[in-house]
């Protein structure tokens, strides 16, 4: 069971949910904010997961202080120092995967594996919507998720954070850096995904082409939550193993 705490960091309090035993396993959300999903309480079997919510998100005061998304890495960086992680595997969903891409760049002695899911770093079409995502969109089967969506006001200060913080769709001083990277990295793409088309997983495959590439099957945006045992063990196995992964680079097999 998930248990929630607080730590200070970088002029922030930054909240955090925990559980579990074993290998660090930081978890940053996306734009929609905090929340646990299937495939993170499947981890916590495994790992000692640390989701964070990330200032400006849920219920922490309006972040105005945070002026880019190196700057969100660095507090992030210093939440997981402050709770005592010299080294752990990092998990960035959707847009916080170019948060946890700026902190491994940044930060690369403090990540020993780089997972990133449904990453919305690198973005080829505009964004679908101005507003808050549909469930229709973000998730293959609707109907079977419960998930409650995030108040008008705070749906209203994430998403301006967000878009303050995303920089251009290209970026390309920060694809640029991800190219020396040398942490294994797993990348994690939905073949329904319509936020996030998973064909952009062959630009990241090109610009980190250490990189293992993974489609999972019927799962749209919220991959974690449309597959979630596909997800853990995917992701489970890829931290343990790295290149003795069960796919390897070369493959980029779809997961059934």
């Amino acid at each position: 069971m998930f248990t929630e705490a607080h730590v200070e960091a970088d002029g922030f309090q930054i909240r955090y949910l925990s559980a579990g035993e074993g290998e660090p396993l930081v978890c940053l959300h996306g734009a929609g904010g905090l929340r646990i999903s299937r495939a993170l309480e499947l981890l916590s079997a495994r790992f000692r997961v640390y989701a964070l919510e990330m200032p400006g998100f849920g219920q922490s005061p309006v972040n105005d202080r945070t002026a880019s998304t190196e700057d969100m890495a660095r507090t992030v960086a210093a939440a997981a120092a402050a709770l005592g992680l010299e080294k752990f595997n990092l998990w960035g969903n959707s847009f916080g995967a170019k948060i946890a891409m700026q902190l491994t760049v940044m930060n690369p002695d403090m990540v020993r594996t780089l997972i990133l899911v449904s990453p919305a770093a690198i973005r080829t079409t505009p964004r679908p919507v101005e507003g808050e995502p549909t469930p229709e969109m973000l998730y293959a089967q609707p109907e079977k998720q419960n998930i409650a969506p995030p108040s008008p006001e705070i749906s209203a200060k994430q998403r301006a954070l967000v878009q303050r913080l995303s920089g251009p769709p290209r970026d390309e001083k920060f694809e640029a850096s991800i190219k020396g990277l040398e942490i294994p990295t797993i990348v994690l793409f939905g073949t329904r995904d319509r936020l996030t088309p998973p064909e952009n997983g062959r630009i990241y495959r090109q610009l980190m082409p250490k990189s293992s590439l993974m489609m999972i099957y019927d799962a749209a945006h919220a991959v974690d939550a449309d597959r979630p045992e596909a997800v853990a063990e995917v992701v489970g196995d890829y931290i343990e193993r790295h290149d003795s992964f069960l796919v390897t680079r070369q493959n980029g097999m779809l997961h059934p």
